[in-house]
C-alpha cells in the first residue's frame, strides 16, 4: 500500500474576518497536521489583512480530502495542494 504526504498552501484574503473559521477547522482535522507554518507580513504599523498557511498533512487520505474541502467552503480562502507518493 503506498503512503501519500500533502502539502497544501492556504491562501486567506482577510484574516481578520476568516481565521476563526480557518482555526476551526483546522482544529477538527488537527491529527490529519504534521507540520503547519503561517506567513504573513509584519511591519511595525500593522500586519497584512492576507496570509499564507502551509500544511503538510499525513495519514488518511478521505480525512485529508475532508479538510481540503471544509477550508474551500469558507467564503475569500483558496487551497492549492502537492501530493507526493511513497
Amino acid at each position: 500500500m503506498s503512503k501519500e504526504t500533502r502539502i497544501v498552501g492556504v491562501l486567506i484574503t482577510d484574516r481578520q474576518k476568516e481565521a476563526g473559521k480557518v482555526q476551526n477547522v483546522l482544529t477538527k482535522y488537527g491529527c490529519s497536521i504534521k507540520t503547519r507554518l503561517g506567513l504573513h507580513e509584519v511591519t511595525d504599523d500593522a500586519s497584512s489583512t492576507s496570509g499564507l498557511l502551509l500544511l503538510e498533512l499525513t495519514g488518511d487520505i478521505s480525512e485529508m480530502d475532508k479538510l481540503d474541502n471544509e477550508l474551500n467552503v469558507v467564503e475569500g480562502i483558496q487551497t492549492q495542494k502537492m501530493i507526493f507518493v511513497d
